[in-house]
């Protein structure tokens, strides 16, 4: 199913795979386990934080899934409390990946101190010009939080990570990004969504799928970026294998209408 990966060009054309893997919480030999399970899958986007302090089985999982590196896109973030040691904290992402660069590096929440947000970025955008982050981009902004960035730089972040899903949905905020040039990217997928929901049901015995893969599709074909988690092989496979139907506009339409 690798090659059938549908991917999103960003700045400096760079594609990322809408379809990506997330590892918050999965740590140690679970979490290589679980990356090397995804690789396997068919995963060619793995997502990982310093916070989430994984880099290292990440990059290992990477090695040893015998794929080559700039066969698979990574992502990870920089903490909030981190600010003011963008390059010590890049540089020792990259050590724990064992890697020479990351396709992604977001801020993974905007500083308590806004002052400290226009700061911070330009210390992303200096990685990024000196190929240590082929992208560069933010997580949990809102949109003004992105139109202060863009201002003070001339520079648009090529990615805001944010809570997503059926029941979180926004036709505006989604718009917002769209204008900007800025690729949406949703995290907990299922979390935030009740995977019971007849509309959900229903639209998934049409397919002959699950409700967790029309919720990934419903994403997909919103031109959304979403990255489940899970540590379960079965369920990592399942939840890559969403090219073989597409949702109708209809059917779009009904999950849209599911936003609380």
């Amino acid at each position: 199913m690798g090659h059938e990966q549908r991917n999103v060009l960003l700045p400096g054309d760079v594609r990322m795979p809408l379809l990506g893997f997330g590892t918050w919480q999965v740590t140690g030999k679970a979490g290589y386990d679980a990356v090397l399970a995804a690789l396997d899958a068919g995963y060619r986007h793995i997502d990982t934080a310093t916070m989430y302090g994984n880099e290292a089985e990440v990059g290992r999982a990477v090695r040893d899934s015998g794929l080559r590196r700039e066969d698979v896109f990574i992502t990870t973030k920089l903490p909030p409390r981190r600010v003011g040691r963008e390059r010590e904290t890049i540089e020792a992402s990259l050590r724990a990946l064992d890697m020479a660069y990351v396709d992604l590096w977001l801020i993974h929440w905007p500083p308590s101190a806004p002052a400290n947000s226009i700061p911070a970025w330009r210390q992303l955008l200096a990685a990024r010009d000196e190929g240590l982050a082929r992208a560069v981009g933010v997580s949990n902004y809102r949109t003004a939080q992105i139109d202060e960035l863009i201002q003070a730089t001339g520079e648009t972040p090529a990615v805001n990570q944010i809570r997503w899903g059926p029941f979180l949905y926004d036709r505006r905020r989604h718009a917002e990004h769209r204008d900007r040039g800025v690729v949406l990217e949703g995290y907990s997928p299922f979390n935030t969504t009740d995977l019971a929901d007849p509309v959900l049901t229903r639209i998934a015995a049409a397919h002959g799928v699950s409700p967790a893969q029309v919720v990934l599709r419903w994403h997909i074909d919103h031109g959304i970026v979403v990255i489940p988690k899970s540590v379960t092989p079965q369920r990592i496979r399942a939840n890559a294998d969403i090219w073989g139907f597409s949702l109708t506009a209809e059917e779009m339409r009904d999950i849209d209408a599911l936003a609380r």
